[in-house]
Parts: C-alpha cells; sequence; structure tokens
C-alpha cells in the first residue's frame, strides 16, 4: 500500500510501484516511475522520462529529471533511468540525457549522492558510486563503480572516472583518471592509488603490492607511455586489476589522462 500526503501533487499518470511513500509538497510527473519501496520525503520534484529504482530515497529540495542545462537540448524526448537503493541527499539535481549524447542518463545502484551533488545531461554513473556534497558532474562524464567524488569538487565534460578512483575534495578534474587511482588538486594530478579504499573493499596485500608495482612502471620517466604499457602487460598480464588500468590507458577519449605532478625542477 502506497503513502501520498495529501498536499503532494502525483499526475495520475505516473507509475507508482508498491510500497511508495511521497512525503509532504512533492511533485511527480506524468512520465515519472517509481519503482516498489521508493520514498520521497517532502519536497522533492521528480519531471521528466525518469524512471527510478526499487527502495532509492530522495531527500527535501532534490530535482530529477528536469530538462538538462544544455543549450543544444531542444526538448527531445531524452530519458533519465535510475537503479535500486539509491539516496539522493538535499538538494541534488540529475539532468536527462540529450540528442548529442544518446538521449540517456544513466545511474546504477547503490549509490549515495550528498548534500548538492550534481548529475548532468548524458553521464553514466556506475554502482556503489559516493559522490559528497557539492560534487559535480558535466555533461557525459563516465563514473565506473565504488568510485568516490569528494566534496565541492568539478569533473570536466567528457571526462571517464575509473572504477574504485579516489577524487580528493575541491579538486578540478580535466582529465581521464586511471581505475584505482588517487587524484587531488585545483587542476588535479595523480597523487598515487586509492590505498585505503582498496584496503576498505577487500584487496589483499599481495594485490595492492602489485599494483603499487605496476603503477610505478606505468608512470616511470623511462620511455614512452605505450612502451611502459608493453612492459607492464608482459610482467603482471594475469592481474586483472592491472589490466584494467592498462585496457583503460589505451582506450580512445576525448581527454588526456590525469599524470602524476612532475617534481619542481625536473
Amino acid at each position: 500500500m502506497n503513502n501520498i500526503h495529501p498536499t503532494a501533487i502525483v499526475d495520475k499518470a505516473a507509475k507508482i510501484g508498491e510500497g511508495v511513500s511521497i512525503g509532504p509538497y512533492s511533485v511527480v510527473g506524468p512520465d515519472v516511475r517509481l519503482g516498489d519501496g521508493v520514498e520521497l520525503l517532502s519536497h522533492v520534484v521528480l519531471a521528466g522520462r525518469t524512471e527510478l529504482g526499487p527502495n532509492c530515497w530522495i531527500y527535501p529540495f532534490a530535482s530529477i529529471g528536469h530538462q538538462p542545462q544544455d543549450m543544444k537540448y531542444h526538448g527531445e524526448p531524452s530519458t533519465l533511468k535510475i537503479g535500486a537503493n539509491n539516496i539522493f541527499r538535499e538538494h541534488v539535481t540529475v539532468n536527462p540525457g540529450t540528442e548529442g549524447g544518446g538521449m540517456v542518463t544513466s545511474i546504477g545502484n547503490n549509490c549515495l549522492f550528498m548534500v548538492g551533488a550534481h548529475v548532468a545531461h548524458d553521464c553514466v554513473v556506475g554502482n556503489h558510486v559516493i559522490m559528497a556534497n557539492n560534487a559535480t558532474l558535466a555533461g557525459h562524464v563516465f563514473v565506473d563503480d565504488f568510485a568516490i567524488i569528494g566534496g565541492l569538487s568539478a569533473i570536466h565534460q567528457f571526462c571517464r572516472i575509473g572504477r574504485h578512483a579516489m577524487v580528493g575534495g575541491m579538486s578540478g578534474v580535466e582529465s581521464d583518471v586511471i581505475p584505482y587511482g588517487s587524484v587531488m588538486g585545483d587542476r588535479a594530478r595523480l597523487s598515487g592509488l586509492n590505498i585505503v579504499g582498496l584496503k576498505r573493499r577487500g584487496f589483499s596485500r599481495t594485490d595492492v603490492t602489485a599494483l603499487r608495482k605496476a603503477y610505478r612502471l606505468m608512470f616511470a620517466e623511462e620511455g614512452t607511455m605505450a612502451e611502459r604499457l608493453d612492459d607492464v602487460h608482459e610482467s603482471f598480464n594475469e592481474n586483472e586489476a592491472i589490466m584494467e588500468i592498462v585496457d583503460f590507458l589505451k582506450s580512445d577519449s576525448s581527454r588526456a589522462i590525469c599524470q602524476p605532478k612532475a617534481e619542481q625542477g625536473a
């Protein structure tokens, strides 16, 4: 049985699952679909062609599914697809896709979007992603599983954030961040591996040691990146995590790779 507050405005055409709670002064548009167990606490606005998976919680003053902040958007019927068990805290904003980006913005499962986080048009956000307070994604950003975006950070459009990566707070990310990498800075530079995150997620000491060795080889001063990646592939071809980084570095992207900061005087 659903619990819809009398002050909420829910369009008759909206598709509402079982056990949904819609709090005071919330607004749900005609093309919205809510999965079972969704809870809108109060003053939540869901618009556009938005699909929300089961057991998501949305806190007051979040705006989900309104048209993109993209001057090239002209009302095309784009969508926003959100998976299960996600939490959207106060003032979070998420926009649907555009014709120029495949028409879809998508978010996976078990993500946490803290106060004021923003996911722009045509982004792809994986599973178990955390965006801290006021972290923002520009359009067409790809964020892979278990990535963490620190508070007040901004990710440039078309950037890729690899799996298990960590973006430090107040960072401006203009380049792709490798899987398992850690970046920080007003113009973010690669500061090493996300060792704390890896340990928290159960990576063994052996795994972490291998990743460290491969990282030092990948970003050594000698040779070209292509030569160094060939060396890493030859030495660690049976290590899935390291091969994931190699594949990431070899794949096509419109952005550069976030590199370690050069030593002063080098």
